[in-house]
């Protein structure tokens, strides 16, 4: 086998391979045989076709499907011996493909970049503890409330808290403006619904009543045709309802899944949940940070190849996340739009293997439970959730990368300068926000 490797650009590479034509002719000839036997031909009795029969009737096809298993093999010998490693699926052309002659043909492909990992010594993060207060979960009950408020109509003027249904028409220099209009909206004053201004120029009205409400929208408001530009909404409210809690009683607690029958229990319970979402928030936003700074610091060609490959799963994501809402088909929209995300997740994985490689970072069995363990702890039943995981070879997988991935992260931040820092809850769920946004 005759084999050379030249570099075009970058990190593409041109292997040629030659292939000796008693190679071919032998495995095409064998080829023919075994099609003779099998191959039923009008006027011949099964078994009995002449090879000469089968070779002018089926050559070309039969050669065509030898070649692609010799290329197969040859190519996976030739990348072997010359110790590369294709990143993706090569293209291949014959560049000698007659009869009786040796045959040559090229793979060109990609290859996996050589990446200098930065030194880590260099590096500096937050991070970040925090303390539940009691402040802190009675705001949470008094949002668990809201959430499950009986809203009555009144007749009085709206108020921060209550809930309007409104129609409005939306004018810029005094023209209605797309998107702009409404009828029978309803609209929580003060939940931040609408853009600032508009909510709080509705409270004072009762129902019945017309305003002209004045508001500027932000200037990185999504659509662009409207950001930071001046606008008038005519709003008629009609009608205006307050919110009635209900009991913090057994039925309510019930509602959010709680074990416990009294009040004392369920705060347990919720500052339980909120120690966790704010300790996870933490841990993601620390994990961001790192990635960030590895991105920002490691500079490598990214194969092409890759990054064409995980389009298609982003735009499967991007499906999954609208759901029924899409009225199109994600698939048709493109690649370009998904390009930069799947170059910085291309990226980011190569670095992170490049990390867990040098590191020899393995996902031991008791770190693997401990992280079940976890995950299953916020269900009513924790051992349904463990043995789902253990007899699923697909999630214990994606168990084991998220284990060998947190442990390279730790890999790093043993190695950097890391300061601890105290937040508040708020503060730590900001950060959550933050990093999805």
């Amino acid at each position: 086998m005759q084999v050379s490797v030249e570099t075009t650009t970058g990190l593409e590479r041109r292997m040629t391979v030659g292939v000796p034509a008693g190679e071919v002719d032998n495995a095409v000839s064998q080829k023919l045989k075994e099609t003779a036997r099998r191959v039923r031909i009008d006027g011949f009795r099964p078994g009995k076709v002449p090879v000469a029969v089968v070779k002018q009737r089926f050559g070309d096809s039969v050669r065509a499907e030898v070649l692609e298993d010799i290329v197969r093999n040859y190519y996976a010998k030739a990348i072997t011996e010359q110790k590369v490693v294709p990143a993706g699926m090569p293209k291949i052309e014959f560049s000698k493909d007659k009869a009786g002659e040796d045959v040559e043909f090229i793979a060109t492909f990609e290859v996996f970049p050589e990446i200098a990992l930065a030194s880590f010594d260099g590096y500096e993060f937050e991070k970040s503890t925090t303390e539940v207060t009691d402040a802190d979960i009675d705001t949470m009950l008094e949002s668990l409330q809201k959430q499950r408020a009986n809203y009555v109509a009144v007749e009085r003027p709206a108020v921060n808290g209550d809930r309007v249904k409104i129609d409005f028409v939306g004018k810029i220099d005094g023209e209605a403006f797309e998107g702009g209009s409404a009828e029978g909206q309803s609209v929580t004053l003060g939940s931040g619904q609408m853009i600032p201004g508009f909510e709080s120029g509705i409270e004072g009205l009762s129902a019945g009543e017309t305003k002209a409400v004045d508001v500027t929208f932000p200037e990185d408001y999504g659509n662009e045709e409207l950001a930071g530009k001046a606008a008038v909404f005519d709003i008629t409210v009609h009608e205006v309802a307050e919110a009635e809690m209900p009991e913090m009683d057994e039925a309510f607690f019930a509602e959010f899944g709680a074990e416990g029958k009294d009040l004392e229990s369920f705060k347990a319970e919720v500052r339980k949940n909120m120690e966790r979402e704010a300790r996870s928030a933490l841990e993601a936003a620390l994990k961001n940070a790192v990635i960030e700074k590895l991105v920002e610091t490691n500079e490598f060609d990214i194969p092409a190849a890759l990054v064409a490959d995980e389009i298609p799963r982003l735009k499967q994501q991007a499906m999954q996340q609208f759901g029924q809402q899409a009225q199109f088909d994600v698939n048709t929209l493109p690649d370009e739009l998904f390009k930069d995300q799947a170059e910085r997740r291309v990226k980011v994985g190569l670095i992170m293997n490049e990390v867990i490689n040098k590191a020899e970072i393995k996902a031991d069995d008791a770190a693997v439970d401990a992280y079940i363990n976890d995950q299953a702890s916020v269900y009513q039943d924790p051992q349904q959730v463990v043995d789902y995981y253990k007899s699923n070879p697909e999630m214990l997988n994606q168990v084991r990368a998220a284990v060998v991935e947190n442990a390279a992260i730790d890999h790093i931040l043993e190695a950097s300068k890391v300061v601890d820092t105290v937040v508040s809850y708020e503060e730590a769920i900001k950060s959550k926000n933050a990093a999805q946004g």
